[in-house]
């Protein structure tokens, strides 16, 4: 994703204030061997970006002066009751040291699964995103997971998720592969039985009964 900003030369509380009132956002971008640059950017158009959520888990593009360098969005600062961005950090990128990112998780297939379609189950997602290690050329937007295989009385473990390549995932706490979906048995959901006609398909054809003998006269 692509934005633009502009080089902000007042800093200061009172000068963001007055910053606001234009209806720009006053940022920082930091990182790498570079001075920390005070920059602003248009609050509609952040407003609108921070609502997709690739502009908080991907690799951004800013814009100053014609020039495009690499960021990722580090921290947004929001008015307690307001609409408003009150700052927003922006951290540089170096395409040879690894990114330690939050990326959210995508999860698909459940409906197809045999806990959710048969046995009256549902899934519950318990973990929505996963803290990973990567190089910038790899960091995915999102990481997939597939729930048709779910079963009632099974969960998915971490280990079941298949990881983009390069993408190595940050384990906290000593649960080393912790529950990702848990299969949950809605309270008084019966199993989905076959159709009528696929079960009478399903059973042998019944014998006709013999013909009865004709009655002497």
């Amino acid at each position: 994703m692509k934005f633009t900003a502009f080089e902000r030369s007042k800093q200061g509380t009172g000068a963001s204030r007055r910053l606001r009132i234009t209806g720009r956002t006053p940022g920082i971008v930091y990182g790498g061997a570079v001075t920390p640059l005070a920059i602003e950017v248009d609050h509609n158009a952040l407003w609108h970006a921070l609502k997709k959520e690739a502009f908080h888990s991907s690799i951004l593009n800013m814009e100053i002066d014609g020039k495009a360098s690499p960021v990722l969005l580090r921290d947004v600062q929001m008015h307690p009751f307001k609409q408003l961005v009150l700052h927003v950090d922006f951290q540089r990128v170096d395409a040879t040291t690894r990114l330690h990112m939050k990326v959210p998780l995508h999860f698909f297939g459940d409906e197809n699964s045999q806990a959710v379609k048969v046995e009256g189950c549902i899934a519950n997602h318990v973990i929505s995103e996963l803290d990973v290690l990567c190089l910038p050329s790899d960091l995915p937007e999102f990481i997939k997971v597939d729930l048709s295989g779910l079963r009632k009385g099974a969960s998915l473990h971490l280990a079941q998720i298949e990881m983009p390549k390069g993408v190595s995932v940050v384990i906290h706490g000593g649960d080393k592969n912790p529950v990702v979906v848990s299969v949950v048995a809605v309270a008084g959901a019966e199993p989905v039985a076959a159709p009528a006609d696929e079960v009478d398909a399903a059973k042998p054809a019944a014998a006709k009964p013999a013909a009865k003998p004709a009655a002497k006269k």
